[in-house]
C-alpha cells in the first residue's frame, strides 16, 4: 500500500452490495440502456403511474425530473469538449422552442440542458438529436459523463498539440458502452493540451493534461479530483502517457475502480476520489501498470505559471486570418431563439460551450469579425460585457432542480448587477460561484468567492434562504479548496456582505493583487471586519477556545 494511504477494508461480497445499495439492485434488475426502447410503453402507462425505478433508469439517457415533479423533464445533451456544429445547435434550438418552452442552459461540463420536456415528446426529441449526430447517453447516471476539454482545441495558436482526434476516440469508446455504463457512480474525464489548462483538470476524476517531453506530445495523469460535499483536488500519478496509450490508461483506471466492490456498498463513497484516498497516487499508478503489463515513464507536470483562460473575447487562431470569438452567456441561460441565431452567426465555423457556461464561435474570418461581434450583441451576448458575467457560475438550481434549497441563477444575477453598479470594470474577472445545495455543480469550492445555499431561522423561528460564503478557493497555479468563512448569511444581506469584501480588496490590495491573494494575506477576523460579520470557526478553533 502506498505511503500515507488509509487502511483498506476487506473485499465485500456482491450480496452485501445488493443488500446495502438499492441503485446497484436497480441496475442489475434491468439495464438502464434499454429505456429508450421502452418509451412507448412508458408513455402509454402515463407519467403518474411509471415506477420510480424506471424514472431513475432514464437518467442514463440524460433525463431528470424538472421541479416540481409534475411530469416534465430536463434533458442534458453531451458535447465532447463543448463542441457543437451550427446545424446541431440550430436543431437543439428548434427542439427547445417546440418542446421545451424555449428554455435552455449551458453547463459547467460543457453540455446543453433543455427543460419542460413532456414524456410524449421524448421519442421525437431523441430521434431529432440522433439525426443530427448528438447523444445524451450517459449524460447522467452511473456512466462516463461528458468528456470535457479546451473549447478552442485544435484552433488556439498557443495550444501544445491538438487532442481533437483523441477526444473523439475516447468518447466513441465510452459513450453508451455497456461495460462502462454500470460504474459505481458518475465518472468525469477531461482531456486537453491547452497552454492555460482552462478545463479544470484539478477537479475531475481523471485528467489527461497535455505536456511536451523532449519535444514529444503526451500527457500527465491526474486522478481523484471532485467536489460535491467532500471536495478533493486531483493527485498526479507521476507518469508520462503517449497519446496512443491514453485510452488503455483510462480503461485501466476505470476497470480498477468499477471492479472493486468496496466502492459500490455506499453511494456516498462511490467516487474514484475515495479510492485514491485509500490507495494513494502510488497505489493507483501501481494498479494501472499492473493492468497494462508494463511500467510507465516517470514524469512531473510542469507548474502552471498563468491563470486559466476563459477564452472570452477575440483570440486569433493558428490559421491566418481567422479568430475565435468568446461571448459571456449571462448565468448560462440561453433560449431556443438565441441558439438558432448563434448557429446562423457561426456560419462555416462551429460553436463551443465553455466550462464557465459561455459560448465561443470559431473560424471567424477577419472580414466577418465585426458582423459576428455586433450580431452576438444583438442577440443578447455582447462580447464587451463586464467580464464578471463571463467568469461567474451559477448551478441549475431554482426553479428546475429538486435539490436546491435557495435561489441560484436569479440570486447570482442580482449580485452581479449590484457589484457592476458599485464597482464597474474593477470587478472584471472576479469569479463568483453559486450553488443551491452541497452537490457543487456550480463549483463553489474553487471560486474566488463561493456560495452554498442553506437556510437560517429568523427571530420568529421561520426559515429563510441563506448562503455559506467560501473564500480562498482556486484552480490553476494556486489551486485550493475553499473554506466556508462566513456561515448562513441571509439572502437579503448577501449583496452588502460581498460588497464589503470587494471594497476592502480594491481599496487595500497591494498593486495588482488578486482577490485570492488578498484573502490569503488577511485573517478571517480581518475579513470579517470588512463585511461586519463574525467568521465561522473551524472545529479545531472551537475545541481550542473551549
Amino acid at each position: 500500500m502506498a505511503q500515507g494511504a488509509r487502511t483498506v477494508m476487506e473485499e465485500p461480497t456482491l450480496e452485501l452490495v445488493l443488500r446495502r445499495n438499492p441503485q446497484e439492485r436497480l441496475k442489475r434488475e434491468k439495464s438502464p440502456l434499454v429505456m429508450l426502447d421502452e418509451l412507448p410503453a412508458l408513455i402509454a402507462t402515463g407519467y403518474a403511474d411509471i415506477a420510480e425505478e424506471d424514472i431513475v433508469r432514464l437518467k442514463w439517457w440524460g433525463l431528470y425530473h424538472d421541479k416540481p415533479k409534475v411530469g416534465t423533464f430536463m434533458l442534458r445533451i453531451k458535447l465532447p469538449a463543448g463542441r457543437i456544429t451550427p446545424q446541431q445547435l440550430h436543431a437543439v434550438g428548434e427542439l427547445s422552442n417546440e418542446h421545451g418552452r424555449g428554455a435552455g442552459e449551458l453547463t459547467t461540463r460543457q453540455t446543453i440542458q433543455l427543460h419542460y420536456l413532456e414524456l410524449a415528446s421524448l421519442p421525437l426529441v431523441f430521434a431529432r438529436l440522433r439525426d443530427v449526430g448528438l447523444t445524451t447517453v450517459g449524460a447522467c447516471g452511473d456512466a462516463v459523463r461528458n468528456v470535457t476539454g479546451c473549447p478552442v482545441a485544435g484552433l488556439a495558436r498557443d495550444e501544445l498539440f491538438d487532442v481533437t482526434e483523441l477526444t473523439a476516440e475516447i468518447t466513441s469508446f465510452f459513450y453508451g458502452n455497456p461495460d462502462y455504463s454500470d460504474l459505481p457512480r458518475k465518472h468525469k474525464i477531461t482531456v486537453a493540451a491547452c497552454a492555460h489548462r482552462c478545463n479544470a483538470p484539478e477537479i475531475n476524476c481523471i485528467s489527461l493534461v497535455g505536456a511536451l517531453r523532449d519535444g514529444a506530445p503526451g500527457f500527465a495523469v491526474l486522478v481523484g479530483g471532485g467536489l460535491s460535499s467532500v471536495p478533493r483536488l486531483a493527485r498526479e500519478l507521476g507518469v508520462w502517457v503517449r497519446p496512443d496509450e491514453a485510452l488503455p490508461v483510462l480503461r485501466a483506471l476505470l476497470d480498477a475502480w468499477k471492479e472493486d466492490l468496496r466502492y459500490r456498498i455506499s453511494r456516498v463513497k462511490a467516487r474514484m476520489k475515495f479510492m485514491v484516498d485509500d490507495r494513494g497516487a502510488d497505489g493507483m499508478r501501481a494498479e494501472v501498470e499492473r493492468r497494462l503489463g508494463y511500467a510507465l515513464p516517470d514524469f512531473t507536470l510542469p507548474a502552471l505559471e498563468r491563470e486559466p483562460s476563459d477564452h472570452m473575447g477575440v483570440e486569433p487562431q493558428h490559421e491566418p486570418g481567422t479568430s475565435s470569438v468568446g461571448a459571456p452567456v449571462h448565468l448560462g441561460l440561453i433560449s431556443g431563439d438565441q441558439m438558432i441565431a448563434a448557429a446562423r452567426l457561426a456560419g462555416e465555423g462551429d460553436v463551443r460551450v465553455t466550462r464557465q457556461q459561455n459560448l465561443v464561435l470559431t473560424g471567424v474570418s477577419d472580414g466577418a469579425l465585426d458582423d459576428v461581434v455586433s450580431g452576438l450583441a444583438e442577440i443578447g451576448f455582447p462580447v464587451d460585457a463586464n467580464r464578471l458575467r463571463g467568469s461567474s457560475i451559477g448551478c441549475t438550481g431554482e426553479p428546475h432542480c429538486n435539490f436546491a434549497v435557495t435561489e441560484t441563477k436569479s440570486r447570482l444575477g442580482r449580485l452581479i448587477e449590484h457589484l457592476e453598479g458599485r464597482f464597474g470594470d474593477d470587478v472584471a474577472g472576479l469569479r463568483l460561484h453559486l450553488d443551491g445545495c452541497p452537490h457543487a455543480c456550480g463549483q463553489h469550492w474553487v471560486g474566488d468567492i463561493g456560495f452554498q445555499g442553506t437556510t437560517v431561522r429568523d427571530a420568529e423561528g421561520k426559515r429563510r434562504q441563506a448562503y455559506d460564503v467560501l473564500l480562498r478557493g482556486a484552480l490553476g497555479p494556486q489551486a485550493a479548496i475553499g473554506r466556508p468563512v462566513f456561515r448562513r448569511v441571509p439572502s437579503e444581506e448577501l449583496d452588502a456582505a460581498v460588497e464589503g469584501l470587494v471594497a476592502g480588496w480594491l481599496g487595500g490590495r497591494d498593486g495588482g493583487e488578486s482577490f485570492r491573494s488578498f484573502c490569503d494575506r488577511h485573517t478571517d477576523d480581518e475579513l470579517g471586519v470588512l463585511i461586519g460579520r463574525e467568521p465561522a470557526r473551524s472545529r479545531r478553533e472551537e475545541e481550542e477556545a473551549a
